[in-house]
């Protein structure tokens, strides 16, 4: 594709990511490269700016990771973050002092010249600091354009070569004008035009499937999640009826998930779509199974099974499509592994009977997921399934504790109904980033009119997340709790118990299973 684009040299920091999405988000596509890429290939693809992201070792070591020093001869502008900026230093004959002290966490910093990357913030500004090492000396030609209490040199420029270089991270949320920083590399010193949009995204893509597939036929396993339902009406807009859905009824769906997906799907968008109504068989595989691993297995190789059958069915198909996101693909990027690293396989393909001998195609796997929520939008699937939450590959089986049984599926199916309908009435709903019911494996005692019952505990999970590594317990309004109480305990049969679960992530998952 050709856009204007930004390089990250990725040198093993937990938030590289960040970086790519902060610069995503003002319309600039980059990718996260290997660190060692070489300046030949740089050059070759032509970024108009490239980032040394930050990284857990010391620049003056031996066996750190290093980038090419050419790349500081290739006339592309170019800005260190805390490691990338230790290394620049390093590589370019300044002195980087390795300490003792580590300084992490908020700190201000005082801009003490004229800088673009700094260009319309105040003087003094909060942002987020982490590391040993720091640089002592400046390399010929740059100058400090920013100190704080214990860094001299908080950040650095040569505006000949236009290289920059700062200590703390822009591109976390505890550097308040992050974004701006970034936003002004971008713009100001990479001349970036900010074409990175998702309706050219589609355009671009459908081009480039129908080049890709030609006459043949592709085949896609349709969960009903925000992937799949994307690559799905992506993939219907470049090749029509060369496409075919397959979608596994496991019986551990929730409620009318089946119906949803029949009715978008099949009806509204006319999707050749294969439902596989297989929950009898699930519910057999699994028949006094309490231990949660062994479910997984059990659920994801009996979904092979059934898919691969269906395939087969369909007649000889060329292509498989994913849903493979940008955050999968850059894990197989080793920062630090050197050039031996394997790649890793992404999603089920691994577990596909290999007579099958599928070729791939990923269409999403540039994006993150909030990039790939605005396609689906582009494209028209409605708020249900571009807003929906993230849902497990094992169903509604990892939030039954014990035993599966269709009894106890459905005691769950309408308890998580319930709780989703009144968190949905809320103003701010889409705040919430993941909210469930969980069936414990426990009775308690209960009263219900004159009679003394012995029934079952539903616990209730709201969460509030960025990217689901971390998550804190959602505070619902107390009238909100109140009222998924009291419909679980009236309305679902079997119920006479509801419990709020408040752990976070970490020491407590998301999922309890």
């Amino acid at each position: 594709m050709e856009h204007d684009w930004i390089a990250i040299l990725d040198y093993g920091s937990q938030v590289t990511q960040l970086i790519a999405r902060r610069i995503r988000e003002q319309k600039v596509y980059c990718e996260i490269i290997r660190f060692d890429t070489s300046a030949e290939e740089l050059a070759r693809r032509a970024p108009k700016g490239i980032i040394l992201s930050g990284g857990p070792c010391s620049a003056p070591d031996d066996d750190s990771p290093k980038c090419d020093p050419a790349i500081f001869d290739l006339g592309i502008p170019i800005l260190g973050i805390c490691y990338g900026m230790q290394l620049i230093a390093h590589l370019m004959d300044g002195r980087v002092f390795s300490s003792s002290k580590r300084e992490y966490g908020k700190a201000m910093i005082h801009i003490t010249g004229n800088s673009l990357l700094f260009k319309g913030l105040e003087p003094d500004l909060q942002v987020w600091m982490s590391h040993g090492d720091k640089v002592e000396a400046l390399p010929s030609g740059f100058e400090a354009v920013a100190e704080s209490e214990n860094c001299p040199f908080a950040a650095m420029q040569n505006t000949e070569k236009s290289i920059y270089g700062v200590q703390f991270h822009p591109e976390v949320v505890h550097t308040p004008q992050g974004a701006e920083m970034l936003w002004n590399f971008a713009f100001h010193i990479c001349k970036c035009a900010g074409d990175w949009e998702m309706a050219k995204f589609i355009e671009e893509t459908i081009s480039r499937v129908r080049k890709q597939v030609g006459e043949d036929h592709v085949i896609l396993g349709l969960s009903g999640g925000v992937d799949s339902s994307v690559v799905a009406a992506l993939l219907h807009k470049a090749i029509g009826p060369q496409l075919h859905c397959v979608f596994v009824d496991n019986g551990l769906l929730r409620h009318r998930e089946v119906s949803d997906v029949e009715d978008l799907f099949g009806n509204a968008f006319g999707i050749d779509l294969h439902v596989a109504k297989s929950g009898d068989v699930f519910l057999d595989q699994l028949k006094d199974i309490t231990d949660p691993e062994e479910k997984r297995k059990i659920i994801g190789s009996t979904f092979i099974d059934i898919f691969a059958e269906k395939a087969e069915a369909l007649g000889p198909i060329r292509f498989l499509a994913q849903g493979t996101l940008y955050p999968d693909v850059i894990e197989s990027v080793s920062p630090i592994g050197g050039p031996s690293a394997t790649i890793k396989s992404h999603h089920n393909v691994g577990g596909l009977p290999e007579h099958l001998n599928f070729e791939l195609i990923e269409p999403l796997r540039e994006l993150f997921k909030d990039e790939v929520r605005a396609v689906g939008r582009e494209l028209g699937l409605p708020s249900y399934v571009v807003d929906r939450q993230p849902f497990p590959g094992p169903g509604l089986a990892v939030r039954i504790i014990g035993d599966i049984t269709e009894e106890r599926l459905e005691v769950l199916r309408q308890a998580d109904l319930r709780v989703r309908e009144e968190i949905m009435k809320m103003e701010n709903h889409l705040d919430v980033w993941q909210y469930f019911a969980v069936l414990l494996p426990i009775q308690s005692v209960g009263v219900m009119g004159d009679d003394r019952t012995y029934e079952n505990v539903i616990a209730v999970r709201a969460v509030h997340s960025r990217d689901g590594m971390t998550a804190d317990w959602y505070k619902l309004p107390y009238d909100v709790m109140d009222n998924i109480s009291n419909r679980i305990i009236n309305e679902v049969r079997g119920v006479n118990r509801v419990v709020y679960d408040i752990s976070s992530k970490p020491p407590a998952t998301i999922e309890w299973e």
